[in-house]
């Protein structure tokens, strides 16, 4: 971690804020000192975890049709959700931690050739640093469109206006690194060591941006692309579904056999907040009390039938406290007595933020339903592979498993599948974008009087003003002021 104050410039640039920039080292390390041992080596990878690509899940869920926000709180909250969008809304800012992220990583891959190592060993580092730059750039081409590309350690003030890159450019290199790191990265790591991007996490979220690139296409070449990937996860045979779904977000799932890549969080130490983030506004079952941050929406709610085993996992539905129980409703518009996100919730941290459970980034149930669409789309319907795929996910939820679908019926069953299944794992936005469907997602879910503003152009965001005002390079995407 102490690559990031031996390069505050860096901070600075990358972040596009004065106030973050720390002119105080921790150390006497400098960029002439540094990165000459594998010791070195090691910290600035460790620098590169530390800012994963997985965004705030309320962006996912509240520019989509998941959820609520609390509407007397933070008023880009309400904004964002009634898609009057400005680039200086404060959620949107996704842009300036992914570019940091890149440079972290661009750090590893351009300094790490002239140390003296274990050859194996740095080509395993550098192969990692690729992995993790591949997300960032798919975040950020995901929410944005064209972005600068950035292969180069930024190191100074020069050569910092860049402009944006075609979208096909950016997916190039998004590829090429992915491609790279499954050739490389290990299928597993020794238990001290979990956490590490596999050549499994390679091959799947190489499938999911094959599966992005697919979009809506039926004819899409993308969609074999897709499914040969995921089969490649699923032919590693390391992976595999917990017996129940509730095992999959249990403190003792980290690093365990569903979670192919995932933020690993320490309990009260380094912990992540969402379940008291996201819970019953007020309530006192949570270290200082939920903050209601959103509520889920009654379509999604609705959507679990009663037998669905992840219905509980996923929601609270009631709580005790002081020997009183409170019924939550998902629809009354008091967010104290509102259904709120529990999938995430640490029951055991003492602290407000100190939630230790993992965050995923990538399931294997993830992959499975991967591998059912794209074999759906690819074969012009659904043949046994698919249908064992999509039913081993369903299942695992207690429901029964699907036979006799048409080539439309099975893709409806998948897409609602994989908005049960991974609800509040950054998902939903991105499956509705791909498949052509976010406007009409959001202008059905109109509960609390919504009335979303969405327009053709929202399926991008647009680019931070902040980063808009230190780039006069970058142009604004259409439909924003």
């Amino acid at each position: 971690m102490k690559i990031y104050k031996v390069l505050p410039a860096m901070a600075i640039l990358l972040y596009a804020c004065e106030s973050k920039l720390d002119l105080s080292p921790v150390t006497n390390l400098t960029n002439v000192t540094y990165y000459k041992t594998a010791e070195d080596a090691k910290a600035a990878l460790g620098a590169c975890y530390a800012v994963i690509s997985n965004p705030d899940p309320n962006l996912d869920i509240t520019t989509s049709d998941d959820a609520v926000p609390f509407l007397t709180g933070a008023a880009d909250r309400p904004l964002l959700w009634r898609y009057d969008i400005t680039p200086s809304n404060s959620l949107i800012t996704a842009y300036a931690g992914a570019y940091s992220g890149i440079n972290r990583s661009n750090i590893v891959i351009e300094r790490l050739p002239g140390i003296t190592m274990d050859e194996d060993l740095k080509k395993r580092y550098m192969a990692e640093a690729k992995f993790l730059r591949a997300l960032h750039y798919f975040t950020l081409v995901q929410y944005y469109g064209e972005v600068p590309i950035v292969t180069k350690e930024t190191a100074s003030l020069e050569g910092l206006e860049i402009a944006r890159s075609p979208v096909e450019q950016v997916y190039e290199l998004i590829e090429a690194d992915l491609k790279e790191a499954d050739s490389i990265l290990p299928k597993t790591y020794p238990a001290g060591e979990s956490g590490r991007a596999t050549q499994g996490a390679a091959k799947g979220i190489l499938a999911r941006v094959y599966l992005y690139r697919a979009g809506a296409k039926k004819a899409s070449p993308f969609w074999a692309m897709a499914a040969a990937k995921a089969k490649e996860v699923i032919d590693l045979d390391i992976y595999d579904l917990y017996a129940e779904f509730a095992d999959a977000f249990a403190l003792t799932a980290r690093g365990g056999k569903e979670n192919i890549f995932e933020v690993q969080y320490l309990t009260d130490v380094r912990g992540h907040g969402l379940g008291r983030g996201f819970g019953v506004r007020s309530a006192q079952i949570y270290p200082g009390g939920g903050a209601g941050i959103a509520r889920p929406t009654e379509s999604l709610y609705n959507s679990y039938t009663s037998n669905d085993k992840r219905k509980a996992v996923t929601f609270i539905t009631s709580f005790v406290y002081n020997n009183v129980t409170t019924t939550l409703s998902i629809s009354d518009p008091d967010f104290t007595k509102a259904v709120s996100f529990q999938k995430f919730w640490d029951k055991t941290a003492k602290t407000n933020g100190g939630e230790g459970t993992s965050r995923p980034v990538l399931r294997y149930a993830d992959v499975l339903l991967m591998y059912a669409e794209a074999l759906n789309e690819s074969n012009d319907g659904p043949n046994a592979e698919a249908y064992a795929a999509l039913n081993k996910v369903r299942t695992r939820a207690g429901l029964t498993p699907l036979s006799a679908l048409t080539y439309q019926a099975f893709k409806e069953a998948v897409w609602l599948e994989r908005r049960l299944e991974l609800t509040f794992e950054n998902s939903r936005r991105y499956d509705l974008v791909r498949t052509g469907r976010l406007i009409e997602a959001v202008k059905a879910e109109n509960s609390f009087n919504r009335n979303a503003l969405i327009l053709p152009h929202h399926v991008l965001l647009p680019i931070p003003q902040n980063d808009m005002d230190v780039n006069p390079k970058l142009v604004q995407n259409p439909g924003y002021k």
